[in-house]
């Protein structure tokens, strides 16, 4: 990550107060005892953030040679690895593996590929007939079932439906009504048990995801790896992959499932690392009641394809809720229609290290309603630029880095460059939970070097009428600001806007540096200024 000797390197037309420090190295606790198979990542883990150029490897070709029991694409995946012994390896062969119910594995036992192995939880539909210029298929869909969560568009309200649809494995667009049909969409009627497609189906492959989930069990220590899995019909905030005790989920492509990629529920000492986790139609990882465990070095993009709500709902790259202890590090996280990293409802001691985070939808990372997080040496840049329902560019909308009603949170070493907003500190009113009444204290940020130009870009804190924020408990230091004026208000507490001048004389960032320029982060990290 970029050290004060490289912050002060930077050549721009204006200084003010340039003083800054050296900044500390942190980073992933060294040695981490769960890490995952020996020789696949380094025992150490760096807290620099990967690179967005193209050349960070992640998914199948990242996982080791397989040896064990042979599953082909012709058998039956579940009822083998049901009756096999604790302990056993399965090597899943090359080709498409159709899993029509939900394998179950036993403590310790690895579910792996020897590369090309594809486990899909979709159906083909093979009988089509026009139908006033839209080809219709019957019989596949299940019976009506009642809304969860919640969709962007919340008038359709059809983001909770499962079943997609694919084309010659392109992922078609859901309308809401039959009138709305056309090529490169479809109109599921569940009262009808119909689906109309928009697209000749004649001489194409027409898959329909069917199947809830791929891999779940209770069993402990259970290892998945090298493997793609797509195409199931998972339930909102359910996983295709979910992890339990100790497992480790390594080197595996997971992708355009219905609802989450890859969920760890009371996951404690869990590893899921070096995965290429995208286009999955919710969210990319989520997380629940779960300790300790490592979310590290996985590429998670494009998620939210099926429309849940972006500004606000578990939705974008990687959700934590209800977590203690861990980390999320070395990832990259881009390109998601929502927030790109979030810790939400009640995680503690959570630490958010060496990702990079690039043009998310919403905020780059959120902490909301949490306490003890550490946030440091992440590059976060081009996010909170979405334009959906509540979505905004105030403070209050969120920013490169969001601090929602948390408590004793570092905010230290971060690039945060053409954010929507820098970083953004919000008191709200919030209730009560395990640990008494939802309040915003002891922030501290720190060694940041953050870019705001242009529009109401701004870093600083906004509070509620119910939720003032007492003096001191919120510290900004040490950080460098690279602006597009020296005179801009680019700065706010409650309400208020101030120069850099203006906001050193409120008591914050008395030792921090403003410069005029415009920062450009290339795909490996690097900041330069014009």
């Amino acid at each position: 990550m970029k050290t004060a000797t490289a912050v002060l390197a930077i050549v721009a037309a204006g200084t003010f107060a340039a003083a800054v420090t050296a900044l500390p190295a942190h980073g992933v606790p060294a040695g981490d005892p769960t890490d995952l198979i020996p020789g696949l990542l380094p025992d150490d883990q760096s807290a620099t953030p990967p690179p967005a150029d193209g050349t960070f490897v992640t998914g199948p070709s990242q996982a080791p040679a397989c040896t064990g029991v042979t599953i082909t694409p012709a058998q039956d995946a579940a009822t083998i690895v049901d009756d096999a012994p604790t302990g056993t390896t399965f090597c899943f062969t090359a080709g498409l593996h159709r899993v029509t119910e939900t394998i179950h594995p036993k403590a310790n036992q690895v579910l792996a590929s020897d590369r090309g192995a594809v486990l899909t939880g979709s159906v083909q539909l093979t009988k089509w007939s026009a139908n006033n210029g839209d080809w219709v298929s019957t019989g596949a869909l299940p019976p009506a079932y009642s809304p969860t969560g919640q969709c962007e568009d919340n008038t359709a309200n059809i983001c909770y439906l499962a079943e997609q649809l694919f084309l010659d494995s392109k992922h078609l667009t859901r309308v809401a009504t039959r009138d709305k049909v056309a090529p490169g969409t479809f109109y599921a009627d569940y009262a009808a048990n119909a689906i109309y497609l928009g697209s000749n189906p004649a001489g194409h492959a027409v898959e329909m995801s069917k199947t809830p989930t791929a891999i779940e069990s209770s069993a402990t220590g259970v290892t998945v790896r090298g493997l793609t899995i797509e195409h199931f019909a998972t339930p909102p905030q359910g996983g295709a992959v979910v992890l339990g005790l100790g497992w480790k989920v390594v080197a595996n492509d997971i992708r355009w499932n219905h609802a989450v990629g890859a969920m760890l529920v009371n996951a404690d000492n869990a590893v899921l690392e070096r995965n290429h986790i995208h286009s999955n139609g919710q969210l990319g990882v989520g997380q629940y009641n779960t300790k300790s465990a490592s979310i590290s070095a996985n590429e998670v993009s494009y998620n939210n394809t099926d429309g849940f709500w972006i500004a606000d709902w578990e939705s974008g790259g990687i959700k934590t809720t209800w977590s203690s202890g861990g980390w999320v590090s070395g990832n990259l996280i881009q390109y998601n229609r929502g927030v790109g990293l979030w810790s939400d409802a009640y995680d503690d001691g959570r630490t958010f290290a060496g990702n990079q985070i690039v043009d998310n939808a919403a905020d780059g990372i959120r902490y909301e309603i949490g306490r003890n997080g550490v946030i440091e040496d992440n590059l976060i840049t081009g996010n909170g630029f979405g334009n959906g329902r509540g979505s905004g560019t105030s403070l209050w909308d969120g920013g490169g880095i969001n601090i929602n009603t948390s408590s004793n949170v570092q905010v230290r070493d971060n690039v945060v460059a053409n954010n929507v907003n820098g970083i953004s500190i919000q008191s709200r009113t919030r209730g009560s939970g395990p640990w008494g009444q939802n309040v915003l204290r002891d922030i501290v940020v720190s060694g940041n070097q953050v870019t705001m130009r242009g529009g109401t870009t701004a870093t600083g804190m906004v509070q509620n009428s119910g939720a003032v924020i007492p003096a001191g408990e919120v510290t900004l230091n040490g950080n460098t600001y690279i602006l597009d004026s020296l005179t801009a208000e680019r700065f706010q507490k409650a309400g208020q806007w101030y120069t850099a001048q203006q906001w050193r004389q409120t008591g914050q960032d008395t030792t921090s540096a403003f410069r005029i320029g415009q920062a450009i982060l290339d795909a490996t990290g690097v900041l330069t200024v014009r």
